[in-house]
């Protein structure tokens, strides 16, 4: 989800899009087939509403636990406990997500608390990653297990779950939009169910203005991620391995896509999400250094050696 400060009112007279607007071709506005592509709402049936967010969720976590339960299966451990992981990421995730978007806007947090813990809307994905990896980290160590082996065995279903997840923003319209484009697929979110309405109008945009459909660009890349990881992780590798390349290139796709996200600007021209993102980057690109000696398969002693 974005930044709440990315889809609140400013100041006409320095919207960052307007001179997009003032030059639009009138056939660049018109996206009629794409924002079919825009379903928040399943069904509804009396009381019960079934969003396409919460759908692709529930797959992501469903999928994410498979991968996590053949891993664990692959390597000699229980794979029951994927669906402790998968749990507790979920709980993990869903709070450390929330806790996130009160920090990018206190201000809204502090005006109306309840409404803003209750809303369905404001997730951010890094605290959700943070959070889901610090319950996950406790089931691990609680239950003394090999840490960097059990987090290897997660790290390829982060990014298929991430790649899934994001399915579900692009068919809900949940403001991870990007900026104005006029490339063909482009496309505009009428039927989002938050913030395109007040974002255009905020913005002196058409409401059918086409923008980069961000979701879709990074379920791509983490597809991409997810495939290099489940090829590599059969080959020999230290412990810990794939998490670290899991952190370098998921960090490098998110750090990308927020190029063309509407999320607001903290420094430098970057995003919050981009300072975090080349954080773990950094994390990642240090481990994998550190740790890029002989792998346990290459560790045969000199007179093992000779003998073979």
């Amino acid at each position: 989800m974005p930044d709440r400060s990315a889809l609140r009112g400013r100041d006409e007279s320095r919207c960052p899009y307007q001179d997009f607007a003032d030059d639009l071709p009138r056939a660049a506005r018109r996206c009629r087939l794409w924002s079919r592509a825009v379903y928040p709402v399943i069904f509804s049936i009396g009381p019960l509403t079934v969003y396409s967010f919460g759908v692709m969720l529930a797959i992501a976590f469903l999928v994410s636990g498979n991968v996590v339960q053949r891993e664990l299966q692959r390597k000699g451990m229980d794979p029951e406990l994927a669906s402790s992981f998968v749990l507790w990421a979920a709980v993990g995730g869903l709070v450390g997500s929330r806790v996130l978007s009160f920090v990018d806007d206190w201000r809204g947090f502090l005006a109306d608390p309840l409404a803003f813990i209750f809303t369905g809307a404001g997730f951010v994905f890094y605290g959700g990653l943070i959070g889901g990896f610090l319950t996950v980290s406790w089931v691990i160590v609680r239950r003394g297990l090999p840490y960097w082996k059990v987090t290897d065995c997660i790290a390829p279903a982060l990014a298929i779950g991430q790649a899934i997840g994001r399915i579900g923003c692009q068919l809900a319209g949940d403001g991870d939009w990007g900026v104005p484009t006029t490339l063909p697929w482009g496309m505009s979110f009428p039927n989002a169910i938050i913030g395109w309405e007040e974002w255009t109008r905020e913005n002196n945009l058409p409401i059918d203005v086409r923008v980069h459909p961000a979701p879709v660009y990074e379920t791509i890349l983490y597809t991409l991620v997810f495939l290099v990881l489940w090829r590599r992780r059969l080959t020999p590798h230290p412990d810990g391995y794939i998490l670290w390349m899991y952190l370098l290139l998921s960090g490098a796709a998110r750090f990308l896509v927020e190029i063309v996200r509407i999320n607001p600007k903290l420094a430098f021209g970057l995003s919050e999400a981009q300072f975090i993102s080349l954080a773990i980057m950094a994390v990642g690109a240090v481990m994998i250094w550190r740790g890029s000696g002989p792998t346990p398969a290459e560790r045969v002693a000199p007179a093992e050696r000779r003998v073979s």
